[in-house]
This record gives C-alpha cells, sequence and structure tokens, in this order.
C-alpha cells in the first residue's frame, strides 16, 4: 500500500532541534524497551510537534509497529483501552500514563474517492501510512529512537518553520470525512499562533454546517478543550471568522457588533490568564464566559426593570440557558451553575462600590465564583485586570488511579481487556 508514496524527508540529528534529554524520562524507558525487544519505537503527534518548537509537551505519544497484545506482555504495568482504534496505557509511579498505539493503515486514502464515513476498523500498517492518517501535517511528524532522525511524509516540518497549519491531503475531503478536524485545525493555530493554509482556510469556511453531524458528546469534548487550551480568545478569534462559532453557539448571529466581539473575546482573554496562572475554571463558569455576551443583551441582564418578579425572572433564564445549550450536552447542574453566576451579575455590580460585600452575600456558596465572574466582567468592560494571585487557588487534581485488574471466570480464563469495536461509522457520524 506504500508504494506509490514520495519517500519520506529524513532529517538528521545535527539538522533539528529536538534532544533527548527534553523527552520525558519514562517516555524514553517505554521506547528504548520496545527498540530492545525489536519494534520500532517513534515520538509522535504533538510531543515531536512542540519539540520542534522549543516548547515542553504535555504529552509524550508513541507509535510502534508492536500489536496491543505484544505490548501488554512486554509492558505489565498497562492496559488497553479503545473500541476504534485501541491504544496501551503504561502506568508508571505518580499517576504518569505514557501511551502507545499501532501504526495504522492507510485505508481512508484508498476507497475510490468517495467521501462516505469509513466502518470501524482496527487495521495496522506503516510510517507512512500512519503519517498520512493524522489531521495535520505538523502532528504528523516521527522521531525514532534508534538514529535520532526526523521522518516526515507531509512536509510537516516545513509548516512548522513556516509557521502555517495545513490539513494532510486534500482538505474538503478529510473534513468530509470528520467534520470535527475543523476545530482541531482552529485550536492548534490559536495555541501556537500559526496561520491556517488557504485551502485547509477554505474548505472549512465551506463546510462549517457538516459539524451538526458530529455526536453532541464530540463536539461538546472538543469545545472545552479549546476554552481549557489557553488560548480560547485567539481560538474564538479564528472561528467567528470562519463561522464554527456561530455554528457551535448559533443563538449568536453570524455577524457580531464589533462590541460584543470585543466583550467575548476580552472576557475569554481574561480566562485565558488566569488559567495559565493556576486557577481552575469549572466547566460551567468558562460556559458563561461564552454566553456572558448573550445574557447581557438578550436577558438585559443589567437593566433592574426586567427583574420584576425574580423568581420568574430566574425560571426564565434558566431555561432559555438550557434551549441554547441543549446541543452541547451540557448537565443539568453545569446549567444551574451557569445560571447563577450569571443572574447574579446585577447583584455584585450593585455592592461593587461599597468599601465591603454584604455580610449576606458573602456567606452564600455562589459567592467566590460569582465574584471572580463579575471581576472578569468588569475588565472585558474596562476595568481593572485581575489578577491570578488575588484568586484562592483549588487543591490539585487526585492522582489518577492504577488500572483494573482483569478479574479471571470461574473456569480461570481471563475477561476481556477491551471491548470491540461497535456499530457506525469510524468518527460516530451517521452513515448517509
Amino acid at each position: 500500500m506504500t508504494d506509490n508514496l514520495p519517500p519520506p524527508r529524513i532529517i538528521p540529528r545535527e539538522h533539528h532541534s529536538i534532544s533527548r534529554q527534553d523527552i520525558d524520562r519514562e517516555a524514553l524507558k517505554v521506547m528504548h524497551r520496545l527498540r530492545d525487544a525489536g519494534h520500532s519505537a517513534y515520538l509522535v503527534g504533538g510531543g515531536v510537534r512542540d519539540l520542534f518548537l522549543g516548547k515542553t509537551p504535555k504529552d509524550f505519544d508513541i507509535s510502534t509497529d508492536a500489536r496491543p497484545g505484544q505490548l501488554r506482555k512486554l509492558f505489565k504495568n498497562s492496559r488497553v483501552i479503545g473500541k476504534r482504534f485501541r491504544l496501551v496505557q503504561v502506568f508508571f509511579h505518580g499517576g504518569k500514563i505514557i501511551e502507545v498505539s499501532t501504526l495504522r493503515c492507510r485505508s481512508e486514502f484508498d476507497i475510490d474517492g468517495s467521501d462516505e464515513v469509513l466502518a470501524s476498523n482496527n487495521t495496522y500498517g506503516t510510517v507512512a501510512e500512519d503519517a498520512l492518517r493524522r489531521d495535520l501535517t505538523i502532528n504528523a511528524l516521527f522521531y525514532e529512537i534508534e538514529n535520532f532522525t526526523i521522518i516526515d511524509h507531509v512536509d510537516g516540518a516545513r509548516d512548522l518553520e513556516n509557521k502555517i497549519v495545513r490539513m494532510v491531503g486534500e482538505p474538503a475531503r478529510r473534513i468530509r470525512r470528520d467534520p470535527i478536524r475543523m476545530m482541531r485545525a482552529i485550536r492548534h493555530a490559536a495555541r501556537i499562533d500559526f496561520t491556517i493554509e488557504e485551502k485547509t482556510w477554505a474548505a472549512i469556511k465551506e463546510n462549517v454546517a457538516s459539524l451538526k453531524m458530529c455526536p453532541e458528546s464530540r463536539i461538546r469534548d472538543e469545545l472545552l478543550r479549546d476554552l481549557k487550551g489557553g488560548a480560547s480568545a485567539k481560538w474564538a478569534a479564528l472561528a467567528l471568522d470562519c463561522e464554527i462559532f456561530q455554528t457551535l453557539l448559533p443563538f449568536y448571529p453570524k455577524n457580531l457588533a464589533p462590541e460584543t466581539r470585543g466583550l467575548l473575546l476580552a472576557a475569554l482573554a481574561a480566562a485565558d490568564r488566569l488559567q495559565a496562572g493556576g486557577v481552575m475554571l469549572s466547566e460551567a463558569f468558562l460556559f458563561s464566559l461564552l454566553l456572558l455576551p448573550w445574557a447581557l443583551q438578550e436577558l438585559v441582564l443589567l437593566d433592574d426593570s426586567a427583574k420584576t418578579g425574580k423568581a420568574n425572572f430566574n425560571k426564565v433564564t434558566l431555561e432559555k440557558i438550557g434551549r441554547n445549550l441543549q446541543h452541547l450536552n451540557v448537565t443539568k447542574a453545569q446549567k444551574e451553575e451557569l445560571a447563577r453566576l450569571l443572574i447574579n451579575l446585577p447583584v455584585f455590580r450593585q455592592y461593587a462600590d461599597q468599601d465591603k460585600w454584604p455580610a449576606w452575600l458573602t456567606r452564600k456558596s455562589y459567592f467566590k465564583d460569582g465574584l471572580l465572574f463579575f471581576r472578569i466582567y468588569q475588565e472585558a468592560t474596562g476595568g481593572a485586570v485581575v489578577a491570578s494571585d488575588t484568586v484562592d487557588l483549588p487543591s490539585p487534581p487526585p492522582v489518577p488511579p492504577a488500572p483494573p485488574r482483569r478479574q479471571r471466570t470461574s473456569k480461570g480464563s481471563r475477561n476481556p481487556a477491551v471491548v470491540q469495536n461497535i456499530k457506525g461509522g469510524i468518527f460516530g457520524l451517521k452513515k448517509r
């Protein structure tokens, strides 16, 4: 299947800046054990991209020609996860997890040029085939441990050097096969401040409506990654320009007024800075920032005359929020938290100029989050910048539990480590 593929660009150690000293210690252990067992071992994806750019990767993912069953035998402290594509998670002390995947085949590119959603598969392939399956060229580089070279089948290194986000393959077709790729392209451009390549950008603008085909859970998860990734303001600017934003949040008009756009981007920029400073914002809090400009205008939120009969106003507000976010799988508890933040914004505004907050307000369970939400609103409307060191930091998240042991059946055989593939398209889309 690789006969018609052009040879890769091999970048030797002396011509790239990636050093083993910058690679996670546990990731190196996994790669060395794979190599010593006679298997290939490659650092892949975002880890290679970030190291190439001189950044510290968040994750170190590894690909190999070893199959999941072979990996389980090689790494006793591991488990298999996934349905569509099985991954092996290798566990280390302190809750650290290194994910190892088997190189995948190029089947998506070999089906008579059709745009049909692929059936689920778990077939394996080569480095070239695996590279061509990836979404973006900058995430399709392979760093191999044997000779410390970078293997580049898609000109990803050149795009990194030129600060360009480009879809692997023909953009419109890749997007039609999995519309979520549009969100990933926007996210990466925002996070590393790259320009989206012209054909990729045009394909995104032409196909934004296809996001409606995607399962709600996938849309919600991708949106939260954008809001938590530290570049939500830049993401929102790009998403507004290509109308992904309005597709995800259709209660906003296609052409936002300059003041509405400015308020939204300023509020998200404040959240980005706070999260970078260690402040953990809840999902409901982040959603509330997305709805803030809408609430100010549509609910006349800061107009006291609109709140005759506050209980009824609160009920109507919660109902409207529920309708607006119904397609994003937002939980009832999150909607209620979100509504509290918006509804109580006028309360904080009312007492902001006093010497101290009323005692009854400080005793409210929502006071801390409500005050932070109000401070972000103030900053977004030209007030003082909210410093992260003025916000009480939450406790660190708990360490993930160790993988569960597989139980033996009464006959002594082991239960399967992974649930087999389920019916449906390869990306969870409805087949047309």
